[in-house]
């Protein structure tokens, strides 16, 4: 059964609220996260020294400016938890709760992990904005308007595709039980697909059995969960083709929330209640 506005503003401001009662503890571990910034700038820095300037199309600038955008489109599109949290809701009968109230299952998840977000933001936007300051120099500066406006719907549609890619995940509990095997693949695949770790063009060019990597890679929708932000932001993607880009990502948002909402009543109708 569909929420009604009323009860997702409810479940919203209740999640938030629960993400801001340990502040410290949560505003510790948001700084803890950032460290490894400083020193993958070092590492790249260290990489850039013995290349001449220049690696693959991109400079050392080049380079820090796409990994702190990256770290940005993360911060949207990470979900931790969310895939092992709902294969344990479906494997200890937790589940049964969704069944018995006028609360979305996946409609609750998606309305938690936007609180959690919320507050993950409102914690990590004064890190974000010290390191973004150290690293000015490193950053082109703001790009036309309608390229700013592509990039922050690229974020949000990351978001949307970060989300709906765990749950998918999530819900095959319904079949499996036990998903931690999946999420350990997906948590690999996405770190190396998405751009997160390199610039996706880097990994186009790879080969397996003579065939290259970039003719699978760049139909799949990981790079949008890093990547496609951050190439907007630097130009990488040409802006003759932001909009196509865009389509295309709000097409994978749409297959995804089609293929989430049948997995789940599919699931639902082999689903026995048992447990809590």
């Amino acid at each position: 059964m569909m929420a009604t506005a009323k009860t997702n503003w409810v479940i919203l401001k209740t999640s938030l609220e629960a993400r801001l009662v340990y502040r410290l503890d949560f505003l510790f571990a948001t700084l803890v996260r950032f460290l490894p910034i400083v020193t993958q700038i070092f590492l790249w820095g260290a990489i850039f020294a013995n290349a001449d300037g220049e690696l693959l199309g991109y400079t050392y600038e080049n380079m820090v400016a796409y990994y702190l955008l990256t770290m940005v489109a993360r911060a949207f599109s990470s979900m931790p938890g969310l895939a092992s949290g709902i294969a344990t809701e479906i494997r200890d009968g937790t589940v049964n709760k969704y069944l018995t109230q006028p609360v979305d299952m996946v409609g609750f998840m998606f309305w938690h992990r936007v609180a959690h977000k919320l507050a993950y933001y409102v914690m990590a936007a004064i890190p974000f904005g010290i390191v973004f300051y150290l690293c000015r120099s490193y950053l082109p500066g703001w790009p036309e308007s309608h390229i700013t406006l592509a990039w922050i719907a690229s974020l949000v549609m990351g978001f949307l595709i970060g989300f709906l890619l765990e749950a998918l995940i999530g819900l095959i509990a319904f079949w499996f039980l036990e998903v931690s095997s999946l999420v350990f693949i997906y948590m690999m695949i996405n770190y190396f697909l998405s751009g997160h770790m390199i610039p996706i063009e880097w990994i186009s060019e790879f080969t397996v059995l003579g065939i290259r990597i970039g003719a699978f890679v760049e139909h799949l929708p990981f790079q949008y969960l890093a990547y496609t932000p951050s190439a907007i932001m630097l130009g990488k993607i040409p802006p003759s083709e932001v909009n196509g880009v865009l389509l295309t990502e709000l097409a994978w948002v749409v297959g995804l929330l089609i293929a989430v909402r049948v997995a789940f009543n599919q699931g639902i109708k082999r689903y026995s209640a048992f447990g809590g």
